[in-house]
């Protein structure tokens, strides 16, 4: 157990910037997410102003990222009921038909979100949308660190507008920086009120007595000892589960390690502890982000791990890239069955569905999950390709306790990405692919099915 004392002592540490609270490696390069609220905070008044103005130019607003660029607006979008804000955050053309279909394109601000600038899904994005709405840089705005080849793409096209990013920053920490905020207050979100309650608990997080992160940290890795390393939520606000998903998975996912987010998991297995999330209203989701941040920091501290690392991640990037290189169509047949993972599941695995469909189909996974769940498994879900930005870090470098469903349908008729050899049929199949390859390669347990109809 992680005593009073031994918590103090922890949390002194982060604080202090120190590295070796963790691996001792690079993560005190990484901490710009403990103050980056007070430093936006002071922001508030430029970003508010940027869009009241875009707000009074467009109807709608397009963000094109992934990750850490799409997943704090998504919950922001569901939480504050934005109905003209779209995150786009797939490659399955059906979806991309028919968000395309939905919009008035020189009525529409797209604001493109990449810490890199290189992020595939999102450059692809941009050269669809870029042509299609006629190339003209004032309908455009970009969320991307500085140096970035996004930036200077940015620059040439005469971007509206283009935000930069604290780099000591990563992706899965930003919620409260520029990549969730600019987002935010295109939603017409009062960002003044949001940061000043994330700045109560800001305070809260510095000192030991009734630290809010601290203390949901050490639940999170005195339980994980305990060997609950699944992670359920209690309630799950708005898909806030989508977020912790990520900061979790990709977090604490490492070195044979981690802690497995499972939002909806119903279970009350041995295997499984509860976490509470508090946004009783959706402001308070600003103060939320922040507790559940310093709350994994904690844990990876107990866990040993490094919490701002993606060792694995490129796995499957690289992957995708080369299968894109190939010739010829690239093949999808189903390969084993749900029922024959099951039969091989031991106490402790859990099942992983990990479907690369359109997501207007996501509810049709439902009788796949009953059937997983029925066998007595803890079961995740995600679409792809969004999930490898979110667990795929976890599937690859965590415990070899994952079962590994791919679920895929029929793409449909092509569509092109300008200047692109690929279209995004390709390319959401070469993404299915490539990590199909990287789960084998690496001994995972997995079976592909498709979803007919």
């Amino acid at each position: 157990m992680v005593d009073e004392l031994a918590s103090a002592e922890v949390l002194e540490r982060i604080w202090e910037r120190d590295p070796t609270v963790w691996t001792g490696h690079d993560e005190a390069h990484w901490l710009g997410w403990l103050d980056e609220p007070l430093r936006m905070l002071e922001r508030a008044g430029e970003l508010t102003a940027f869009a009241e103005a875009a707000r009074a130019d467009f109807d709608s607003v397009v963000l094109l990222g992934m990750g850490g660029s799409s997943l704090a607006p998504e919950v922001f979008r569901r939480l504050f009921g934005a109905e003209s804000f779209h995150v786009l955050d797939t490659t399955h053309p059906a979806a991309i038909r028919r968000l395309t279909a939905s919009l008035e394109l020189g009525r529409t601000l797209f604001l493109v979100a990449s810490k890199s600038g290189t992020t595939l899904e999102t450059r692809c994005h941009l050269d669809f949308f870029w042509h299609h709405s006629g190339g003209k840089g004032r309908r455009f705005a970009a969320i991307t660190d500085p140096g970035s080849e996004l930036e200077r793409l940015a620059r040439e096209r005469g971007f509206q507008a283009v935000f930069a990013g604290e780099p000591t920053i990563g992706g899965r920490y930003s919620a409260l920086s520029v990549f969730g905020l600019v987002p935010a207050a295109l939603m017409g979100v009062d960002l003044r009120r949001l940061l000043r309650r994330a700045e109560e608990t800001i305070e809260a997080c510095r000192v030991a007595k009734g630290n809010p992160g601290l203390e949901l940290g050490r639940r999170l890795g005195e339980r994980w000892r305990e060997g609950a390393d699944k992670v359920a939520l209690e309630p799950n606000p708005d898909g806030f589960g989508l977020w912790v998903e990520q900061l979790l998975a990709e977090s604490t996912g490492k070195d044979g390690k981690g802690l497995v987010p499972a939002p909806d998991e119903p279970s009350r297995r041995r295997d499984v502890q509860v976490a509470d999330v508090d946004v009783a209203d959706p402001y308070d989701v600003g103060a939320e982000f922040y507790r559940w941040e310093l709350a994994t920091a904690v844990a990876g501290a107990i866990m040993g791990v490094n919490p701002f690392d993606q060792p694995n991640v490129q796995e499957a990037k690289d992957r995708t890239s080369a299968l894109l290189a190939r010739d010829g169509d690239l093949d999808l047949a189903p390969e084993g069955s749900l029922a024959g993972l099951l039969d091989a599941a031991r106490d402790g695995d859990y099942v992983a569905i990990q479907a690369f469909v359109d997501p207007a189909r996501e509810t049709e996974l439902a009788p796949i999950v009953a059937q997983a769940r029925a066998a007595g498994c803890v079961v995740t879900h995600g679409l792809g390709p969004r999930y490898l930005h979110s667990t795929g870090q976890l599937h690859k470098g965590g415990p070899p306790t994952g079962l590994f469903l791919q679920v895929v349908d029929d793409a449909g008729e092509e569509l092109g990405i300008p200047k692109r050899k690929h279209g995004f049929g390709r390319l959401i199949r070469a993404q299915a692919a490539g990590d199909y390859e990287a789960l084998t390669e690496r001994g995972r347990p997995v079976a592909r099915i498709r979803l007919e109809g």
